[in-house]
């Protein structure tokens, strides 16, 4: 049997619950074909990099798939009917990633730089020290009346 990575966006109308029933009918397609799903992997809401089908955002899913080829075509096929679905994409692989997928590591990475893990990089007591620029120096005071030009 072949190895397959699987990704389908679903309508951002649809619910995750809808969402997760589609993927367990499509592993159910999977298995009736001979074949077995081995990672599942909800992305989440995502935005498009262009509209489909009037959709700005889709539910992201990932399948890895140990399968023949024709449990995949009738999984591609029921998922071409269906109206919930905007794009599917399956690729053959010599071999099937362990662990988190890429698309998992980069929502955890910025969700621990949302928490504020990133210490140096927002300008507070840890920032580093630009070696290419001189330091600017004290500013100078600031006026009251706020125009600074010459005369008005």
């Amino acid at each position: 049997m072949a190895l397959y990575e699987h990704v389908y966006l679903a309508r951002q109308d649809v619910t995750a619950q809808q969402v997760e029933t589609l993927t367990e009918q499509m592993k159910s397609v999977i298995q009736a074909g001979g074949g077995s799903v081995g990672k599942v992997e909800y992305w989440g809401v995502k935005s498009l990099a262009y509209r489909i089908k009037k959709n700005r955002k889709a539910h992201f899913t990932l399948l890895n798939i140990d399968a023949p080829s024709a449990a995949v075509a009738e999984m591609e096929r029921q998922l071409g009917l269906n109206e919930d679905v905007l794009r599917i994409m399956t690729i053959r692989v010599d071999e099937l990633e362990e662990g988190q997928s890429a698309m998992l590591r980069k929502r955890e990475e910025s969700d621990r730089d949302d928490r504020g893990d990133r210490g140096d990089r927002r300008g507070g007591p840890g920032r580093f020290d630009r070696g290419d620029r001189p330091d600017r120096g004290p500013r100078p005071p600031r006026s009251e009346g706020g125009f600074q030009g010459g005369e008005a």
